[in-house]
Formats: structure tokens, sequence, C-alpha cells
């Protein structure tokens, strides 16, 4: 079983609550009492974990910066999951399928970004490449503030292979390009689905892009011509989730 570290506030405290078997010793800044640290603390204690008072300077040491809002844990494991797990989570579904496709996002923090993002909007799985795209990372967690731990993501051999497969599985492919016909405004995003985002600046790939059943852009008003990877899929998959749901 590996060992890693997880820092900041939200993401002990979803370690916490969704997977405290997971978790070993906890340090908390000793000159900071605040009242969130002190729920960390009284979450902590519930679930018979050891405390141990630290100073900021080792907690900086340890988590190699001083962004850790006080709290460092030790994370003996985050559930690894394959392509069939993906499987396997889809043929469990009862709900149409809501899928978020990174087709090569290298930035950790990006990465983070669009986890935190996706959890919130109810997807169900993130699936991403194994190579030339980040995987999960201490920072990787701290900027998703708890969803790493919740949201499965899938990273995959062969994305073109598996996008095909969820083609023959009844989930459209949309994916989002400056090539696309229409907007994201304009296109159905309702029922079986998987948005398709491409990398920081290069967009999807091309073999990803011929595999997408829709191409939709995101209207741009000013003199930028485009947004940040994980700022776009924000706002892409909160359409999908309006349409989805309404005005729930």
């Amino acid at each position: 079983m590996a060992k890693s570290t997880i820092y900041g506030i939200h993401a002990v405290e979803t370690a916490l609550r969704n997977d405290a078997e997971s978790l070993g010793q906890i340090w908390l800044d000793k000159r900071s009492r605040n009242d969130r640290l002190k729920k960390l603390e009284k979450l902590a204690a519930e679930s018979g974990l050891h405390l141990i008072l630290a100073d900021a300077e080792r907690l900086d040491k340890m988590a190699g910066h001083n962004r850790h809002q006080g709290v460092v844990a030790e994370y003996y494991k985050l559930k690894s999951y394959t392509e069939n797990d993906l499987y396997d989570l889809l043929d469990e579904l009862e709900a149409a399928p809501f899928l978020l496709v990174l087709d090569g996002v290298t930035d950790p923090h990006n990465l983070g970004a669009c986890l935190r993002t996706a959890e919130g909007a109810g997807v169900h799985a993130v699936i991403a490449p194994k190579d030339n795209a980040a995987n999960i990372t201490p920072t990787v967690r701290k900027v998703a503030s708890g969803a790493a731990e919740i949201v499965p993501f899938i990273p995959v051999t062969n994305l073109a292979r598996t996008l095909d497969t969820l083609k023959e599985r009844g989930i459209w492919l949309t994916g989002t390009s400056d090539k696309a016909r229409q907007t994201l405004y304009q296109a159905d995003l309702k029922g079986p689905m998987a948005l398709v985002m491409g990398a920081e600046g290069a967009g999807i790939r091309r073999l990803t892009e011929e595999r997408c059943d829709y191409l939709i852009s995101i209207p741009m008003k000013g003199q930028v011509s485009s947004l940040n990877v994980s700022v776009a899929t924000g706002v892409c998959l909160y359409e999908a989730l309006r349409q989805r749901h309404g005005s729930e």
C-alpha cells in the first residue's frame, strides 16, 4: 500500500468523511486554532485517528510549501481505476451516463480544477489518457478540494479505442473545437453523453475529434480567442447540467 501526503482543509476533511480508513497520522498547526481546524480535530477524533500538533515550519517541509492551510495528513491509498472499472460503473448506472473526457490535459492545477467542477456537476467519471497527461498527485488533490477522492478518475491506455467503445454503448461524444458549427448553447447535451475537452492550447487531437459525434464551441465576445481548459470545462459542464436537470 503506497503512502502519500495530502494537505489543505478541504482535501483532508473530504478524506475524513469519505475514506477515513486510508488516513494515517494528521498534523495540525499548533499556532492556528481556527474553527475549521477544530472541526477537523473533531472529525479525526470521531474516526479514531492520531493527531499531532506541529509548528508551521514542519508542515511546510512535509507539504513542500506553505499552502497547506495548517493541516497535513498521511494518506495510504487513493482508489485506482482501470478501463474495466469504467464499464462496470456504466453497467450499474440508473441515470443516463454523464462523462468528462480530458484529452491530454497536462497541468495538474487544471486537472484538479476540472475534477472539482466535474464532481460538482454530477459527472459519473472523468477519463484521460495514461500517457502525456496529468495524473493524480498531491497538487491535483489539493486543487480538487476533495473531489479526487469522490469522482472516479480513469486513465486509459488507448483513448481512441475507449471512445469507440463508449459510442458502441450508445454514449454520444461532444467535443469542443474552434471548427464547430454550433455553439455550446445550441447543442443538445441531454441523454447519455461524454463531453470531450482538449489539452491546454492544442485542443483535442485529430483522432479524438474524428470520433466525436458533435463539435461545439463557446461563444467568445472579447479579444481573447479561448478560455483556460478548466474554465471552459466548467462552462460546458454546467450548461449540460442545466439542460439535463432544468431548474433543479
